[in-house]
């Protein structure tokens, strides 16, 4: 088994309410469009239906009308994000009791931006990582990522039972918002998505015992899931103007076709169903995918009420939503004997993780 050691989230110091940011967006990703028209009433519409109150940006609100083209939007996302990048990694650490220099691995996450040497590379040096440490960037899962990187360092530290390992999430999404693009998905993404970064330390089950984490969350297993014929649900049409989001009407259908027989054939094979899962950590994908999650599993609305808040607060991070829903949901958690509890996340694919912890 693997322990989770540490959840650290952290977000850019630029915070607005979504009032604020609707009125400047109209501005970005309907330009030249005349105050009052179909779509910026659209727009309007949207973003005030997402469920989202304030949201955390990567830019002061004013840069993002003059940031120019994908190059100045990317090495913002390499500044801004290799900063909070350091905050996060560093902030876990310490929380973990542990120093830069006992990592043994480290992987990032991001679908917002684009790093050769990768961010990972980048913090070696300016954090204190050795430089034996093995590094695993990953691309492309986009919102699942925050589930998958769990699972992931999940099955490396099951074979190096005496490892420290990292994930780092780094997911700068306004950055993505496309320029005079006046299309659905562009509007429905400048309503949800916000800015921020969260760093999970894990470390193997013969390192929890010598830290004396033998109380901390431990990861029992995982299940990936790749859905068919859903290749146009989510993800990147990625060209001159940078990253142009797909997003189908369809995302909450995907959740009540197959969720359910999903969640439910994991927990069977561990000998549970979904009445004995006490705690749910779930991306916060916005307000039709978490009642579609809500309504597939069979849960009260209570359940989400961490996912919800979420949303609410700072948006929908992509890869870093669920990792700061999961620190938000620790530090509520109360002592008493060990439960189940369940991660799920969605993302590009169209695909679902699921991880099976107990606290």
């Amino acid at each position: 088994m693997s322990r989770i050691a540490s959840v650290r989230a952290v977000l850019p110091g630029n915070v607005h309410a979504q009032a604020e940011i609707t009125d400047v967006l109209a501005d970005v990703v309907l330009a030249g469009e005349a105050p009052g028209s179909p779509r910026r009433q659209l727009l309007a519409r949207l973003h005030a239906a997402s469920g989202v109150r304030t949201r955390h940006l990567a830019l002061p609100l004013d840069r993002y009308e003059g940031l120019g083209d994908f190059g100045a939007a990317n090495d913002a996302w390499i500044d801004v994000g290799l900063s909070l990048g350091a905050q996060a990694v560093t902030g876990a650490l310490a929380a973990a009791g542990l120093d830069p220099a006992d990592v043994d691995l480290i992987m990032t996450t991001s679908v917002t931006g684009l790093a050769a040497p990768s961010l990972d590379a980048r913090l070696v040096g300016r954090i204190g990582l050795r430089d034996d440490v093995k590094r695993v960037p990953m691309f492309g899962l986009g919102c699942v990522a925050g589930a998958a990187g769990i699972a992931r360092l999940h099955d490396h530290l099951a074979g190096h039972p005496d490892d420290v390992a990292v994930l780092l999430s780094v997911e700068l999404c306004s950055l993505t918002f496309q320029r005079g693009d006046p299309s659905t998905a562009n509007l429905v993404g400048s309503a949800l998505f916000g800015d921020g970064a969260a760093a999970v330390v894990m470390v193997g089950e013969r390192r929890a015992a010598a830290l004396g984490l033998a109380g901390a969350p431990r990861v029992r297993a995982s299940r990936s899931r790749l859905y068919p014929d859903s290749e146009r649900v989510m993800g990147w049409d990625v060209g001159a103007s940078g990253f142009r989001l797909v997003l189908a009407a369809t995302v909450a259908d995907v959740v009540d076709k197959y969720l359910a027989d999903d969640v439910g054939a994991f927990l069977a094979g561990h000998d549970l169903a979904v009445p004995d899962v006490a705690t749910w950590i779930a991306h916060p994908g916005g307000p039709k995918v978490i009642e579609a999650i809500v309504r597939a599993l069979g849960l009260p609305p209570s359940a989400l009420d961490v996912t919800r808040h979420s949303l609410a607060t700072i948006g929908n991070l992509s890869s870093s939503s669920v990792l700061h829903v999961l620190q938000q949901t620790l530090a509520a958690r109360t002592t008493g004997p060990p439960r189940p509890a369940v991660m799920l996340a969605m993302g590009p694919g169209f695909c679902s993780e699921l991880v099976l912890l107990d606290w």
